[in-house]
Parts: structure tokens; C-alpha cells; sequence
């Protein structure tokens, strides 16, 4: 079904429901699909399908109100139930292939103290249930007035809520530059309720087209209609970037993704004063591959995200990479160093009786991405402060064990898991406000994924001189596993694990000058203030070795594999981020000791933030699970 249903009535009874506007719309969606299957049967069973279609296509809702209204018997009672049926496929049909949006409007957020986003939060929820409710209690009324109610009331798993219950406010409430204003005529979505556990299709499962710096302003906006889209102000890092998705399928299904990807701006009584730093669209009409890009609008200090509404980007990644793209476009602009890398904050507790190390608490300051921001402390020292960008994680299935996945269900909104690899799953892993506090980085890692390890040996090497280890970062080395343009086991490189936007092609040419400039010359200061920090002991910088890729690397003989200590090469995948976590723990430990003894041996605990670089499954994920399992911690 090409459009979707937007749902705007307010109803408590099963008759007002079925007088809805929605009803009628859907209905009449429902109808004109099912007829055109029919007419597809063919001649093998064609009267059966005349007799469907006459009475489907005479179908009204006065047919359907009267079922309430009257005791049918014999010719009517039959007729009845075949419109029951013809509901009931309708009803199923809704629950399982159609998107539907309930939007209710709330500007009082905006415009009064007296509401917040938080506070109308569970008002949304509670019109989610109440709406799902509603539908299954007619679903089942209309059961029981035709005999077809079978003596079951109901299932709780069949849940009939939509797909995203929004709560919005007019886009006029947005500061967005005179030239851009057309887009003050589409809502903004500042609070959901997502449906959860549910897994789209999207028409492709891997990007193989790069977001660049555009030489020209992508958006038309003679080609915007402000009722097609639904526009959604989201935090990524400390930026606001309003994402616009068209409401089509194939670009619809994005938006329960970003939900549960990122989390939204603060939308308060100061939001109107507030610029966009960037707007990204998603599913554009009109707009062409050499519009796939971002443009910044150096007139207006705003950056434009562009991807048009084409088969070939149909794929949650060209959401998620763009806006990250925007982000650190931004970072690299402000002078900030942004990172591709998973980071945690690892608190470090000491035995009162030993005085050994544990560690007592993880908490995710980013899955995929973060920034660096430089801040001279009392001391007339740079330290490195770390800060996130998303709240969710985009998972990648191969690589997590059976547990790992289970504890996913019910919070998760997955895409492409009929494609067999490379299915992915977005879940909630961190919280806003961990995401959003710097923390001090103690700890730079390069993920390398596919070159093998003994068992005894350690899968992190922090011996390296700084600028040894900043060559590892420089060429950004990884095999891939078929989730971009490069086949499955073959290497690629990616200046700095590709920052978003990528800086350089694996020839050394650079793709983005200006930003390529900006950013070697943070980059310079940043190897000056590590080499400080490592001198001073406050740091450590090196390789970690996750050997995720290891045994579909191409040049890993059997009899390597064997003497690293596997027994196969499909072991590798859940065994080598194992080790990795092995490691990881002990060398975090051996940090806390030594940061305990320079800040004073009388700490409790310490906290030792490490953050991890690498593409696109070099075990970010991966090993943090693995390190879950090893300490028995529920870090999700």
C-alpha cells in the first residue's frame, strides 16, 4: 500500500471509530487493494471472485453500522458475516502492512510553562492504547454480533496500535531563516510513542553511494508540499537537526528508526529563539542523484542534508549516515574532532579488603559515533572531553549471540531481516543525558578486525609511541563484510575509520578541502595534546584487535586460524570480540590503578572512558555484549 494512514479523529466508541475519517480513508485504501487482487485471480476461479467483488466494491458504512443495528438471520446473517470477514482481513491487514500515524496536537509546550514534552509523553502513549484498544474491542464486537467470535475475547498479542503516535506542534514555532520559511507550514513532531517489535522492508540493505559536500543547494522548495512530510527537531550531539521524511512508503518507515535512534531537541517556551544547525531531508520528489549530498548555506549558517526519493537509497543508513554527516560537518567546523567509535565510561570501584579493581557499572556515551571537544583545565592543561551523538544503536545482527538478541525484543524496530546478512535492528542503548555530558577520554583505540591473535596473547597494544599509533587511525584499515560497496573479505581503507563525510579516497586524493584543512589542523592539535596526556600517564592510545572479520578475511590461511587457538573460521565471529572484552577489562583495571594513584589513593572508585574507533563491523557492538556477559552486567 503506497500511502499511509494519518490519523487525526478522536474517538471512544466503536461507532464513532467506524464514522471516523480514518475509517473511511483506510476502507477505502483496503478496498481498492483487495479488488485489484481479485482481479488478478484469473479465470480459475472467477465467479468466486464476481461474487467478492460485488459485494467488497457496494460496500458502505451504513452495510457495515447496521450490523450493530439489527438481529440478522438467514441471507442477511450471511451477508453480514462475509462483510465481517472482509473486515477482519482489513483489520489484520492494518496491524500488519500498513503505516499509520496518530497525530495530536499540542503547542501549549510552546506556548504555556504549564506542559512539557515529558508531560505530554504519556498522554501519547496512553492514546496509543486507547486507540488500540478501541480497535480490537470493534474487531471483536463485530465478531460476536455475526457468530464469528469463536468464545475468545481477545489476544494481548494482538496489538492494533499505530505505528507512531505523534504529538506536534505547529512548525511555526521553529526559528527557521526567512529563505527556508515554506517549511514553518509542516508540524513538528516533539514526542512519540513508537510501536515496538516491528521489522520493515526496505527496497535495499546496504548504502553503496557516498553522501558528499554538494556544490549547490539541493532543496527546491517549489517542490515542497509542507501536508506530505513529517518533520521531526532531533539532539544529535549538542546540534539541532530537523529531519523532514516524506510521508510515502519506502521513506515512512525511517521515521520509527530516528525515534529510537536519537533523541528529540528540547522543545520549550525558548524553542522559537532557537536556529536549526542543519535540516535534513529523507525521500525528496523531484530530486536527482546529483542532489544526493550536503550543501552548507554558509548565507543562512545552515547545513542542507539531501536524499532523494530513489529505490537505491531506500535503506535506514541513509538516514542515519547523513544526519551523522551534518553532526560532524558541524563538529569540524567548530573546531571539535569528531569520532567514528564506540565509547563507554567504565566506573571502577576497589575491594575495601584487597584493594583489587572491579568494575561496577557501564554506561554508553556513544555506539557509533562521537566528537571530541578540547577544554584547558585549571591546571593550563588540554584534556580531552568525550561526547556522544545517538541514544539507540543501528545493530547489525550476524555478529550478536542469541542471547544478546533476545534481550532486544520489545524495544527494537528492525529493517531487512528476510535479507539473511546484514539484518539490523535500532534499540535504545544509552540515556540523553550520559550522551550529552563530556567525560574525559582516557583511553583511544583503533579497532582492528581482521588480523589474528593468539589466545595468550593480549588483544590491545598501548606500547605503541603516539604518532606509531596514530598511523593505524590514518589508514582506518578494516575487512568488510559486504555491507557497503566493498565484497565480503576484502580490505578497505577510510582516513580515521571515514568521519563522516570522508576526507580522502584510498589513494591519498582529498574529497573535501575545506574541511579536510580544518580538520588536520585540529588533528594536529590533537596528537600535540595526547602525547601531553600519555607523558603525564593521564592516556593511553593504541590497537585493540577484535578479529570479528577474521575468518572471512581473504588472506587468513585454515592453519593460522588453527593456531590462533580456533577450531573454525565461523567460531571467530563470537570468540574474537570475547578475547577483545577479556582484555579490554584487565587493561581498564590496570588504568584505574595508576589514575587512583595520581588522583589520590584514598577514591573509592574511579571512572575510565574509553572509546573505540572502527567502520562499519570492526566489533564496537560486539565486544561491549561480549563485555556484558563476562561481568554479568545489563548494559542495555
Amino acid at each position: 500500500m503506497e500511502s499511509i494512514l494519518e490519523i487525526k479523529d478522536s474517538c471512544v466508541t466503536s461507532e464513532q471509530l467506524l464514522k471516523s475519517y480514518a475509517f473511511a480513508r483506510y476502507l477505502k485504501i483496503y478496498k481498492k487493494e483487495f479488488l485489484e487482487d481479485l482481479e488478478k485471480k484469473g479465470e480459475k476461479h472467477s465467479q468466486e471472485a464476481k461474487q467478492k467483488m460485488e459485494l467488497i466494491a457496494k460496500l458502505s458504512l451504513k452495510d457495515i453500522l447496521q450490523i450493530f443495528e439489527r438481529d440478522a438471520t438467514g441471507h442477511e446473517l450471511e451477508r453480514d458475516r462475509a462483510i465481517v470477514r472482509f473486515l477482519d482481513g482489513c483489520y489484520h491487514h492494518y496491524r500488519n502492512k500498513s503505516f499509520s500515524r496518530l497525530v495530536r496536537m499540542h503547542n501549549e509546550i510552546v506556548t504555556t510553562a504549564s506542559e512539557t514534552q515529558n508531560s505530554i509523553k504519556s498522554k501519547i502513549s496512553d492514546k496509543a492504547e486507547d486507540l488500540s484498544e478501541l480497535i480490537i474491542l470493534t474487531r471483536r464486537k463485530l465478531l460476536d454480533r455475526v457468530g464469528l467470535g469463536h468464545g475468545v475475547s481477545r489476544s494481548h498479542g494482538l496489538d492494533a496500535s499505530p505505528n507512531v503516535t505523534a504529538g506536534e506542534i505547529s512548525g511555526h514555532f521553529c526559528n527557521v531563516p526567512s529563505d527556508y520559511s515554506k517549511l514553518a507550514h509542516t508540524s513538528l513532531t516533539v514526542t512519540a510513542d513508537i510501536k515496538t517489535g516491528v521489522h520493515y522492508d526496505t527496497p535495499v540493505n546496504k548504502r553503496a553511494y557516498p553522501f558528499y559536500e554538494l556544490d549547490h543547494n539541493p532543496l527546491n522548495l517549489d517542490n515542497f508540499e509542507p501536508e506530505d512530510w513529517v518533520s521531526v527537531p532531533l539532539k544529535v550531539g549538542k546540534w539541532l537537526i530537523i529531519t523532514y521524511i516524506h510521508k510515502s512508503r519506502g521513506s515512512i518507515e525511517m521515521e520509527p528508526g530516528l525515534l529510537n535512534l536519537f533523541s528529540f531537541y528540547k522543545v520549550d517556551t525558548d524553542f522559537m529563539n532557537k536556529k536549526p544547525d542543519g535540516l535534513f531531508f529523507f525521500g525528496y520528489q523531484g530530486a536527482t542523484k546529483d542532489d544526493l549530498g550536503f550543501f552548507n548555506d554558509k548565507e543562512n549558517n545552515l547545513l542542507i542534508g539531501m536524499v532523494p526519493d530513489l529505490p537505491e537509497y531506500g535503506y535506514f543508513g541513509y538516514c542515519k549516515k547523513p544526519i551523522l554527516t551534518i553532526h560532524n560537518v558541524l563538529a569540524i567546523l567548530k573546531g571539535d574532532f569528531p569520532l567514528h567509535c564506540g565509547c563507554n565510561r567504565y566506573l571502577v570501584g576497589f575491594d575495601k579488603e584487597t584493594n583489587e579493581p572491579y568494575i561496577s557499572e557501564i554506561y554508553i556515551k556513544a555506539d557509533d559515533m562521537g566528537k571530541i571537544e578540547f577544554k584547558k583545565d585549571a591546571d593550563n592543561v588540554v584534556r580531552l572531553k568525550f561526547f556522544g551523538t545517538e541514544t539507540g544503536a543501528f545493530a547489525c545482527l550476524d555478529g550478536f549471540s542469541d542471547q544478546a538478541k533476545m534481550q532486544m525484543v520489545g524495544r527494537e524496530i528492525g529493517y531487512n531481516a528476510s535479507f539473511g546478512t546484514n539484518a539490523r535492528q535500532i534499540v535504545p542503548v544509552a540515556e540523553e543525558s550520559e550522551v550529552s555530558t563530556g567525560s574525559n577520554l582516557d583511553m583511544l583505540l583503533y579497532i582492528n578486525n581482521y588480523e589474528l591473535k593468539k589466545a595468550d596473547e593480549t588483544m590491545i597494544d598501548i606500547a605503541k609511541p603516539v604518532k606509531e599509533a596514530i598511523k593505524h587511525f590514518h589508514d582506518g584499515r578494516r575487512c568488510a563484510a559486504g555491507s557497503t560497496q566493498t565484497g565480503r573479505g576484502g580490505t578497505e581503507t577510510s582516513y580515521w575509520a571515514n568521519p563522516f563525510p570522508l576526507l580522502k579516497e584510498n589513494d591519498d586524493k582529498i574529497i573535501h578541502k575545506e574541511l579536510y584543512e580544518k580538520f588536520i589542523y585540529t588533528e594536529s592539535n590533537l596528537i600535540a595534546d595526547i602525547e601531553k596526556l600519555v607523558n603525564k600517564d593521564e592516556m593511553n592510545i593504541g590497537v585493540a584487535y577484535s578479529q570479528l572479520m577474521a575468518g572471512v578475511y581473504e588472506k587468513n590461511s585454515d592453519k593460522q586460524i588453527q593456531d590462533s587457538g580456533f577450531n573454525n573460521r565461523e567460531e571467530i565471529e563470537q570468540e574474537g570480540p570475547a578475547r577483545l572484552a577479556e582484555s579490554l577489562i584487565v587493561t581498564i583495571k590496570e588504568f584505574a590503578i595508576k589514575k587512583r594513584e595520581r588522583l589520590g589513593n584514598e577514591l573509592s572508585e574511579v571512572e575510565v572512558t574509553v572509546a573505540m574507533v572502527g567502520d562499519s563491523r570492526t566489533g564496537k557492538s560486539e565486544t561491549a555484549e561480549k563485555m556484558e556477559g563476562i561481568l554479568n552486567m545489563n548494559i542495555a
